[in-house]
């Protein structure tokens, strides 16, 4: 066996899955798991752990799946973390614990992310019960929204015996993982739905169709219902827009609308109610992972789609896999290009996008190199629709209604980096309410930081 170089996992070919939403990955066989995990180091002194915002025990975990005991290495997972098939597919493992993979220096890093699925998936195939007891301390705690964040501090603390009711807006638990990340990278109904269940399953309550701000105010959880602390993990569905001319014409879509209607109301089912007309001609504008997820969204319900980014693709903020997939799907890169309007046909509908060509300058705050407009470079392509997948922002709602409750410039809840702790007393709050769009795996990382603290400050 080749010691640098990782076992591959089976995927969908590329010109079947632009025609369906069935997962592209298809994860590894039993086999392929064990060969996989034969080739950690089981280092002495593990640099994948710290670079873990859940801190797992990975080589204890693969370890365990070295020797073919899946459900101890399941058990080991568990201890920290409650989403393992979720995070083994939407995890940017390259830039957290496989990018400290000591195998990574002259080849390939284990595979973390993959075996992490695959005993994820292993749990839920053969129904494996990863319930923890504990004695019920008889004291509520509101978690709101039951997105990653969410889910993490409601079963961190439930575990610790606390009575945890989470309170989410819309009519389906999982936040952005029914939401925003699409079929073919994370299977709704299969893992998500399954991983949620898990989390009830040690007695967490999810209450739907409850706007925190609107239906009822922190003020009311804590003052009239009892709830000893809360925990706002209402992630940042405010999407982001250019502010360029057109931006308002029919065919121009949020990322966050578009994936929405496709995730959470199935616009590209037919037997849906709820279908979204993409054209045959699309540009989303954007180079994260919502742009990806938009793009392949797209492709599938048959357009033409372009990504237009104004950086190189040296600089494209997308995880490699999600760029290579989208290529292979026949996405079609337009970079050093930056939208300056989109234009209008005689009944108010996109007929195309004025663009113009970019140069990278020198670098900006963020220390990549700042993209400069390129004089008299101006161009037009025709579209039928226009995606703009340019991050998001926090909902000032809950901050709006909760008083003493203190946000930064860009609308986020200011709280401290290891607690979670706010301006206001008993209130904690973390991921993407309290950073910005992030990741998975950061918002469970501040979900667990915010259960160890509200265990504190509730046992004083």
């Amino acid at each position: 066996m080749d010691k640098f170089k990782r076992t591959l996992s089976k995927e969908q070919n590329p010109e079947e899955r632009v025609k369906n939403f069935k997962e592209v990955s298809l994860g590894y066989t039993e086999e392929e798991a064990i060969k996989e995990a034969e080739r950690c180091l089981n280092c002495k002194n593990p640099m994948c752990v710290p670079k873990c915002p859940v801190a797992i025990n990975i080589p204890e975990f693969i370890q365990r799946l070295k020797e073919g005991n899946f459900e101890e290495a399941a058990r080991v997972i568990n201890r920290d973390s409650s989403l393992p098939a979720v995070c083994g597919r939407v995890c940017p493992q390259e830039s957290q614990c496989e990018g400290k993979c000591i195998l990574g220096i002259k080849g390939e890093p284990v595979a973390i992310g993959k075996l992490e699925r695959f005993i994820g998936d292993w749990s839920r195939e053969n129904n494996l019960d990863l319930t923890v007891k504990s004695d019920k301390k008889n004291k509520k705690v509101a978690v709101i929204g039951s997105g990653p964040a969410g889910l993490t501090c409601a079963g961190d603390l439930a575990k610790m015996g606390y009575d945890v009711t989470i309170f989410e807006a819309l009519h389906e638990a999982g936040g952005v993982l029914v939401y925003g990340i699409p079929e073919f990278r994370l299977p709704k109904e299969t893992v998500v739905k399954h991983e949620i269940e898990n989390v009830k399953k040690l007695g967490v309550k999810i209450e739907t169709d409850v706007i925190v701000g609107r239906t009822v105010t922190i003020e009311e959880l804590m003052e009239e219902e009892g709830f000893g602390a809360v925990f706002v993990g209402s992630g940042a569905g405010l999407p982001k827009f250019m502010g360029i001319p057109g931006e308002n014409l029919n065919g121009v879509f949020s990322a966050n609308e578009f994936l929405t209607r496709n995730n959470l109301m199935k616009a590209f089912r037919n037997d849906y109610d709820t279908p979204v007309k993409v054209g045959t001609k699309l540009a989303v504008v954007g180079g994260g992972n919502v742009a990806m997820d938009a793009a392949r969204t797209a492709r599938r319900l048959g357009a033409e789609v372009h990504i237009v980014y104004r950086r190189s693709e040296e600089e494209l903020p997308a995880r490699r896999e999600e760029i290579h997939h989208a290529k292979e799907e026949g996405i079609i890169f337009d970079l050093l290009t930056n939208p300056i309007e989109i234009l209008s046909d005689e009944n108010g509908w996109v007929k195309g996008m004025k663009c113009i060509k970019m140069e990278l300058g020198a670098p900006d705050e963020s220390g990549r190199r700042r993209p400069v407009e390129i004089k008299d470079s101006e161009y037009e392509i025709e579209l039928d629709t226009v995606i703009m997948a340019l991050g998001t922002s926090p909902n000032p709602l809950i901050t709006s209604t909760t008083k003493g409750l203190d946000t930064n410039k860009w609308g986020c809840i200011i709280a401290e980096d290891e607690t979670g702790e706010t301006t206001k007393k008993g209130i904690f709050a973390g991921g993407d309410a309290v950073t910005g769009a992030a990741t998975v795996i950061l918002a469970m990382g501040a979900g667990k930081k915010a259960a160890k603290a509200i265990d504190e400050f509730l046992s004083k």
